[in-house]
């Protein structure tokens, strides 16, 4: 397995390929380049499996009937990238310059160079913006149920979203906490269907429509006590008493490392072709931190796969080059040589005879 290091290579140290995060995406562009071959490292500043490993039940990744954990899925992912010798650094990538040759990522331990680059960095939740959410962030505002609902467990919880992390998120906090309110804009869900059902079978769970967070209040020890929430239909206010409110309101690109060395579009998602190729020559783009339809753990993967292939076969051409210039014409040019020695000594025979 390889190990997780922070250190900064040697000036004329450069790799084959360089792989920006390690969830879903980043950690399957690591294990098939690896397999094609390539010196390939992948910098993460967190533990791996980015969303991932905080989602609690994923039911819908190819090959688990039954379902798996999210952990245990990003876990095994980075193992197996380990065991075809994928390099692992716990390094923050704060600045790049795809403009140079080969390419450079800055970290806060230094410099490393890689001769082509897959920014896999997924993309974080989106706040709501109100003005006592980040007063109140860890006082019992969240946003990773998984992480942090056992914590509430036996109270009274809001979720505010209409996606399938939202409706997720309140099916797992159903089960521990007295009681749930999931709060939506709209009047229905945006989640897939096989969530619809089973929320509304759940006694101990409260929708909450048509209706945004505008307020929220802390108790004397300064930790959340209620979420005021407005109808956008008829204007009326209500107070929840919640002991915490789980924010699933989508998410945000982590792009902003970038400073305009890739194209973009309006929300900061890299715009890509089809293969994940980016804006500059050399560096390709995988998983949610791309725009893309649909943002799943079983498209990452793919984006993942297909960037590092496309990546591969960019070196691949220059390796045989090198190899044709190094190794390959030397024999030849033995070989001309022998025959050379060997024509000139038959073509004095001749004259002699």
């Amino acid at each position: 397995m390889s190990d997780t290091v922070n250190a900064t290579p040697g000036a004329d140290a450069v790799l084959d390929i360089a792989v920006i995060g390690a969830g879903p995406a980043g950690l399957t562009a690591g294990l098939y380049a690896a397999r094609a071959g390539m010196d390939v490292a992948v910098f993460e500043r967190t533990a791996p499996g980015g969303q991932l490993a905080q989602t609690d039940q994923l039911e819908n990744y190819p090959g688990f009937p039954e379902g798996t954990e999210g952990f245990a899925l990003a876990y095994s992912m980075k193992q197996q990238a380990d065991r075809f010798g994928v390099k692992n650094f716990s390094e923050d990538v704060t600045a790049v310059d795809f403009a140079a040759d080969p390419k450079i990522l800055t970290t806060p331990f230094g410099e490393h160079r890689a001769r082509a680059v897959i920014v896999a960095t997924g993309a974080r939740p989106r706040k709501l913006g109100i003005p006592e959410e980040e007063a109140l962030a860890g006082r019992g505002v969240s946003y990773c149920a998984t992480c942090d609902g056992n914590f509430f467990r036996g109270k009274t919880v809001a979720v505010v979203g209409g996606g399938n992390t939202a409706a997720a998120d309140a099916l797992y906090l159903a089960r521990i906490c007295e009681k749930v309110y999931l709060i939506h804009r709209r009047d229905q869900l945006r989640a897939t269907a096989v969530y619809h059902q089973r929320l509304a079978d759940l006694h101990n769970v409260e929708f909450v429509w048509n209706s945004t967070v505008t307020s929220l209040s802390a108790n004397e020890m300064g930790a959340l006590a209620a979420a005021t929430v407005r109808d956008k239909v008829t204007g009326e206010e209500r107070v929840l008493e919640v002991s915490g409110l789980f924010v699933a309101v989508g998410t945000l690109p982590n792009t902003e490392f970038l400073q305009g060395a890739l194209d973009v579009d309006e929300a900061g998602y890299i715009l890509t072709d089809e293969n994940g190729a980016t804006s500059a020559a050399g560096v390709w783009a995988a998983g949610d931190v791309r725009r893309k339809a649909l943002r799943q753990v079983v498209t990452a993967v793919s984006d993942g796969a297909v960037c590092a292939e496309q990546a591969a076969e960019q070196k691949m051409p220059a390796d045989l080059f090198f190899l044709l210039n190094e190794e390959t014409l030397r024999a030849v040019a033995q070989c001309l040589t022998e025959l050379f020695v060997f024509l000139f000594q038959d073509h004095e025979a001749v004259k002699v005879q």
